[in-house]
This record gives C-alpha cells, structure tokens and sequence, in this order.
C-alpha cells in the first residue's frame, strides 16, 4: 500500500504514443499541477509528430512531466525537464529511471533563474505554466533574450481561455490553435 504524504497523493499519468504507448507512471499532486490531458496530448504530439523526432525538447514547467515524457517515448533526442517543487522533481527523476529514458533530465529549479542564464538552443518548447501567476511572458523573454530558442523552434503554449494578457512575439507564427474546456493551446513557430 502506498503511504499517502500530508502535502501529495500519488495519481498517474498515461504515455499515448510512442515507444511506452499505454505505460502508465506515477505522478504526484501538488497545488497548480495540471497534467496536460490526454487528448490534448494526442493532438498536441499529432501537429508535432514531423519534426519531434531527433528534436532536443524543453519543458519548462514539467508537473507530471507528461509532456517531457511524451517526446522522449517519440524518439526525441533528448527533453529537459525543469520543475520547482523538489518531490515532484524527484517523481520525475523516478519515472525517468523506469523507463531507462538515459535522453531525458530533470533539473529541480526556478524556470525564470534558468532560463536567465545564456542558453543553447532547443527545437521544441513547452510552455505549461501554473495559471495565474503571471509567469508566461516573463518566460518568453527569457527565451528569446538568452539563446534557447532554435531558428525554427516550435513553442507549444497553453493558457486559461479566460487568460488573454499575453504578448507573444511578432516572429512567432501561430501554426495550430485549439480550445479544450477551460484551456486554450497553441503551436507556434518561431520564424527569424
């Protein structure tokens, strides 16, 4: 029987595709944690599926890391995963040595103290942020301004529908856009 903490309780998260398509893996509940959904998931990887093989991934606010998790069972070359809270953080190193996912990283962090440093590009971007705390258009400078961003990177963002505050660049090209219950989330590609 698994103990239950006072702070997090174990769910799980379901690959869909891929190398671990159906593997189900645990994931802690925290406050602000939103797996991305599974048909979310499914067409969010559908638009992708051209390009994320071989592509270096970031997921910038990794949760449950089921977007991480997603690219590397797609044959991603490799996803960092960059997450706050440090027992989900090690839930996500945990996963990661379930799967022997050796491409994969976990890296238990501020996103905005990261993404401050001087980078090195990657093709694709999760952008999944808590609601509500306003940390999406700091990130997009961030990323932009300190060289993570690959020429032609592709950026997935998902928001609040009721959240319209935010200013993405005029060089990303919104490439697909759809709306499921309370969330809006879109791909864009960055064009330079």
């Amino acid at each position: 029987m698994i103990k239950k903490s006072q702070h997090h309780t174990l769910g799980q998260v379901r690959i869909i595709g891929g190398q671990w398509r159906g593997r189900k893996l645990p994931v802690l509940t925290s406050p602000g944690l939103r797996p991305t959904p599974d048909r979310v998931r499914e067409t969010l990887f559908n638009w992708l599926d051209p390009m994320i093989k071989n592509a270096r991934c970031l997921d910038c606010f990794a949760g449950s890391g089921a977007l991480g998790l997603e690219a590397l069972s797609r044959y991603a070359k490799s996803a960092t995963l960059l997450e706050l809270e440090n027992n989900v953080a090690q839930q996500l190193i945990n996963n990661l040595a379930l799967l022997k996912a050796e491409d994969g990283c976990v890296i238990n962090t501020n996103t905005l103290n990261w993404l401050a440093q001087t980078g090195q590009p990657y093709d694709v971007i999760f952008l999944d942020p808590p609601f509500q705390q306003e940390l999406l258009t700091k990130t997009i400078y961030l990323l932009e301004k300190r060289n993570w961003l690959a020429d032609e990177a592709w950026i997935y963002v998902e928001t609040a529908v009721k959240d319209t505050r935010v200013d993405f660049p005029s060089h990303w090209q919104l490439h697909r856009e759809k709306t499921a219950g309370q969330i809006v989330y879109r791909l864009y590609i960055r064009r330079t």
